[in-house]
């Protein structure tokens, strides 16, 4: 139950904010970064395609998770009948089994995941500490138009995109608009709902290879260890 709420809430924050955050983002790039639309064509696409993949897991992992949350349920009964006529069966055990092994793979997957969600966190925080860098009074007894950020060294953007890049009070502006704050904020809390599915997952492994591993005992004639 309680690797379901967290799975549930894990990834509804994972697709409902990285699902915003990512529009959000392409407004940036759109508004200041690439102003001619074939620049940027191919990102839009990935950017589209990567929100219909939102929608597809958070499809999937809510019946998966009713899934799990029943498959757990029924083997944590069986396991409970102590003295009663219930026995496994060869079905039952290779269905828990793939459960076992379909979970161990979601986890794996789930750290990448993770892993690819905090790289839009590290961009925004860049962007984000190079604008505290500009209010510093260091930087004041410099010129401020020197101080740029370029998203083309990213990859995101290709090297004729124009501008490009933006600098000075261009920059400032930039991390003033509600677009950035609420996509950087909206990425934190998405590389959060990621790790917390992972956790989730953890707990589904856990809970999945014990009980599987308690029904193959069970169906054991010498079984008589009581549980």
């Amino acid at each position: 139950m309680v690797a379901t709420i967290l799975c549930f809430s894990g990834v509804a924050l994972f697709c409902g904010c990285g699902h915003v955050a990512l529009t959000g983002t392409l407004t940036i790039l759109e508004n200041h970064f690439s102003k001619v639309t074939s620049d940027h064509a191919m990102l839009t696409d990935v950017i589209q395609l990567m929100q219909y993949v939102i929608y597809g897991i958070a499809s999937f992992f809510f019946l998966y998770g009713i899934i799990l949350l029943a498959e757990g349920f029924y083997t944590t009964s069986a396991v409970k009948e102590l003295h009663s006529e219930f026995k496994t069966t060869i079905c039952g055990r290779c269905i828990s089994g793939m459960f076992v092994f379909l979970t161990y793979i979601l986890g794996i997957a789930w750290l990448g995941v993770f892993g690819f969600s905090a790289v839009p966190v590290f961009l925004f925080y860049n962007i984000w500490s190079t604008c505290n860098a500009m209010r510093s009074p260091v930087a004041n007894l410099t010129n401020v138009d020197t101080i740029c950020v370029d998203v083309r060294q990213y990859g995101i953007i290709p090297w004729n995109a124009s501008p490009g890049k933006a600098c000075g009070s261009t920059l400032g502006d930039i991390c003033n608009t509600s677009e950035f704050y609420l996509s950087y904020h909206l990425y934190i809390i998405a590389c959060a709902g990621a790790g917390a599915t992972v956790i989730a997952l953890l707990i589904y492994m856990m809970a999945t290879t014990y009980n599987f591993a308690v029904l193959k005992f069970k169906s054991r004639e010498d079984c008589c260890t009581k549980f």
